[in-house]
């Protein structure tokens, strides 16, 4: 049997792919016939599809998560293109946060060079060079790749236009008195002075002060418990000068208890969940008590208690508060609130009208609104509000903790719960929020 007997297929395609040759020379195609604004010109009048870039950051080479993200996205616009779509897709990049920063700072620290001395629209200046570098390297990186798409009209998340198109949306929102001033607590690092996403958080190990400490009950409708302990344990004893509130859950059973060991809790009764007796009381070096009530968390309802630091002009009232988030695993079974200092405690206040003040500063030092702490860095704080507690009396026991703590993927340095000034656009006002939910079905 011979070629000439066999009915063989015939095909123009080469045998060999050859791609070190075929590619530089199919790209150069595409771009010689527009190719992108050919696909427009023939899918026009067409449905469109369009696909929103989650853009990469513009702060080096990609890596293979780029590409595969590029990748996939690029064969769904294909995909839609060959369907008898109009597939648009309009590349972009992210040029905000820290990274770009980060990579200028190590420039100056190889030229020796101090940061601090350079003047902020120069550190600008660069940033933004660094980054308009970086894209033009993505744009042949990500051609090379043979992603499809309006490259020469990329958006960036630092072009002028853009930022001046927030600023007009913002001012629409001021105009017709939607947006207002106020608190919210962020992961904040004292050392780069900034606030940082989720995504820049490592999480280390970290050696905590842990202390179990007492706020004495003013008024409750269960009599028992007035003048009794209620006791809390921590591992931030720095943000006790920041307490508003406490929280307790009211599915929990409690108990109080009479201390009869010589210490400074001597005749004095304690307030802690049943299910964590034993462990308060293995930690705290209790020997001798009484127990002289089991009661109900319901109970606590409307119990309002004194600061620990109340002879220091801390004079205002303590309310406890329910809260789901308040459990077992670890502590006393009541949760001390610093609203200023996390997201439950901030919530939780919220919610009942309690609300966060700037306790902290950008330098990690307690502000004026700290009364005799003022000035004093938090991170060293931890030994005088313990001595303070001590000589007031109000340290049941006080240790050393190692567990998982968030930290900047940049400095290494611990991060903390700091409520900054920060603008809000209400979702109440002008039905903003009706508005949003009727546009999900829409």
């Amino acid at each position: 049997m011979s070629k000439a007997q066999i009915n063989l297929p015939k095909t123009a395609f080469s045998m060999k792919a050859n791609l070190p040759t075929r590619e530089p020379q199919m790209l150069e195609y595409w771009k010689e016939i527009n190719l992108y604004n050919e696909l427009r010109k023939s899918s026009k009048g067409k449905e469109k599809f369009i696909l929103h870039d989650g853009p990469p950051y513009a702060n080096g080479n990609i890596h293979m998560g780029t590409a595969l993200n590029k990748i996939l996205k690029d064969i769904i616009v294909k995909f839609h293109q060959m369907d008898g779509k109009d597939s648009i897709y309009v590349p972009g990049w992210d040029c905000h946060g820290l990274p770009i920063e980060w990579k200028i700072e190590e420039q100056y620290k190889k030229n020796k060079k101090n940061k601090n001395d350079v003047p902020i629209v120069e550190f600008r200046k660069e940033c933004r060079e660094f980054a308009e570098k970086w894209i033009e390297i993505h744009k042949g990186q990500f051609k090379r790749l043979g992603v499809i798409g309006d490259w020469e009209n990329y958006y960036s998340t630092m072009s002028f236009s853009a930022e001046a198109q927030i600023v007009r949306e913002l001012g629409k929102f001021l105009k017709e008195g939607s947006l207002y001033r106020g608190f919210k607590p962020v992961l904040w690092s004292t050392v780069e002075k900034t606030a940082l996403a989720d995504a820049e958080v490592e999480y280390q190990d970290h050696k905590s002060d842990t202390i179990y400490t007492a706020f004495k009950v003013k008024s409750s409708k269960l009599k028992e418990l007035v003048e009794s302990d209620v006791i809390i344990w921590t591992t931030t004893p720095w943000t006790i000068p920041a307490n508003k509130a406490l929280a307790f859950n009211q599915a929990l059973d409690y108990v109080l208890l009479e201390i009869l060991d010589d210490n400074d809790f001597k005749g004095k009764k304690i307030i802690i969940a049943k299910d964590l007796q034993e462990s308060v009381v293995k930690e705290c070096n209790l020997e001798k008590f009484n127990l002289i009530k089991t009661f109900s968390g319901k109970e606590f309802e409307g119990t309002v208690c004194y600061h620990p630091f109340f002879e220091m002009g801390y004079d205002y009232d303590i309310p406890m508060l329910e809260a789901r988030f308040v459990i077992t695993e670890q502590g006393t079974g009541i949760v001390h609130c610093a609203p200023s200092h996390g997201p439950d405690d901030f919530n939780l206040c919220l919610n009942n009208g309690i609300k966060a003040i700037e306790t902290v500063d950008g330098d990690g030092k307690y502000t004026s609104n700290v009364k005799e702490f003022e000035g004093l860095h938090i991170f060293k704080s931890n030994s005088v509000v313990i001595e303070k507690l001590k000589n007031y009396k109000r340290l049941l026991s006080n240790g050393e903790l190692v567990h998982s703590y968030p930290h900047s993927w940049r400095s290494k340095a611990p991060l903390v719960h700091r409520a900054t000034p920060q603008w809000f656009i209400s979702m109440e006002s002008h039905k903003l929020r009706d508005k949003a939910l009727k546009a999900l079905d829409e």
